[in-house]
């Protein structure tokens, strides 16, 4: 445990308005043993707004996702983690020492933990996900919604979209592609339509994902896969993990990460035990 805390930071986020705890341990070797899978094409960058308490529906949280796409498989993960993980390249290239590496992991880090790979392996999605310290890697048959496709037209960042709708995960989706950019790609899960999915929503709009930007890639660079040395998990078994860890997020860290203490203050500064957290997962 004491080689684990040299090469990670544990950040705590209290998010006091809707109640939600988010524990992390970014781990240095992420980036310094990822490993080059596919040549990066072009980025995409989507503002994604996601309801953790149904019982108010009108607090959300925010978060950029970046979906990088490759010639042959994408992956789709915070922008904080990529900002995160831009820093510590540039650190190691540059040969930084472990103090200057920690001052950078202090600048912050984002809501989402999960990073998920489409066509990695062939014909798999691959999520690497984070619960505290603990890091898992979910491999899972690659399945692609059954989509309805509608006549209507729209524009999004000048790009003329076209509706369609599906069933998917437990929630109803209304999405927007475009064939203009003929890429069967989107958001989280969400692919096999004909065109680059810019805009995608549930009907419950508890989980909505806006394309805010596109930039194709100017220089020779990967898509990298720093997942070889997580714990493999079936699909069922971490959602149950995540349950778990929403029923009592202090007592998850304590059972499975003995070496880390945490403590959680309220408003008021004084210290508490969160339980029963708010927990609306976006595949039920």
């Amino acid at each position: 445990m004491k080689q684990l805390l040299l090469t990670t930071v544990l950040f705590c986020s209290v998010f006091s308005l809707t109640a939600q705890i988010n524990i992390q341990v970014y781990d240095i070797n992420d980036v310094l043993k990822a490993k080059p899978i596919d040549k990066l094409l072009f980025t995409v960058q989507y503002q994604t707004t996601f309801v953790n308490d149904t019982l108010s529906p009108d607090k959300q949280t925010e978060e950029t996702m970046m979906l990088k796409i490759g010639s042959k498989s994408s992956v789709y993960y915070s922008y904080a983690r990529f900002h995160m993980d831009s820093l510590i390249e540039a650190d190691k290239a540059a040969g930084a020492s472990q103090d200057i590496i920690s001052e950078h992991l202090k600048q912050g880090n984002g809501y989402v933990n999960y990073q998920i790979y489409k066509n990695y392996p062939i014909g798999k999605i691959t999520m690497l996900d984070q619960l505290a310290a603990s890091r898992f890697r979910c491999e899972e048959t690659a399945e692609r919604p059954v989509w309805t496709l509608y006549p209507d037209t729209t524009t999004i960042l000048s790009y003329i979209c076209r509706k369609a709708t599906c069933y998917f995960r437990g929630r109803k989706y209304e999405a927007w592609y475009t064939q203009e950019i003929p890429r069967s790609e989107g958001p989280w899960k969400l692919q096999g339509l004909p065109g680059l999915i810019l805009k995608a929503s549930d009907k419950q709009g508890h989980y909505t994902f806006t394309c805010s930007g596109i930039e194709k890639s100017r220089k020779e660079e990967m898509i990298q896969f720093s997942g070889s040395e997580y714990e493999p998990i079936l699909p069922n078994d971490l959602q149950k993990a995540h349950k778990r860890y929403a029923s009592d997020p202090i007592g998850y860290v304590t059972e499975t990460s003995p070496g880390i203490n945490v403590t959680v203050r309220g408003e008021d500064g004084q210290p508490f035990r969160p339980k029963n957290m708010p927990y609306n997962p976006i595949e039920k």
